[in-house]
Parts: structure tokens; sequence; C-alpha cells
């Protein structure tokens, strides 16, 4: 497994790996964890992972984590 690229935006660390003829986009907050697998046929160009790093889809994560912590609480309260 290569580590593409390691970093942090706001709260949330974010490791894309490439393995297996896949790029994995592992994003980390706290106890919680979301991983996504992409084909690398899907992306043609390093340069499209950003993507998946800033904007809606980052956004998108963000708004998961709240849900996954809400459950969370939930079960441990």
């Amino acid at each position: 497994m290569r580590v593409v690229k390691e970093l942090t935006r706001g709260e949330i660390r974010i490791s894309i790996f490439s393995w297996n003829s896949k790029y994995i986009f592992k994003y980390e907050l706290g106890p919680m964890e979301q991983t996504f697998k992409v084909s690398e046929t899907d992306i043609l160009e390093e340069s499209e992972l950003e993507g998946f790093l800033e904007g809606e889809f980052l956004e998108e994560v963000q708004r998961r984590f709240e849900e996954m912590g809400v459950s969370l609480l939930r079960r441990l309260g």
C-alpha cells in the first residue's frame, strides 16, 4: 500500500492510499472513520484527487461525521 497524500482539513484527518488498483480515501475524526474506495481507472490524474478533499464532497463527509457522532453518543449515553 502506497501513501499518496496525508493532510488535515479542519478537525478531519485525511489519508489517501493507492492499493490493488484502487485509491482508498480514509477520513478520521475522533473515534470515527469513513473509507471510500475508487478504482484508479476512474481517476486519470492524481490532481483529480483534490475533488475528494474539498467542496461538496468534504461537506458531506463532515455531515456524516456529525450523524455518526450523534448515533455514538446515543448508544453510549
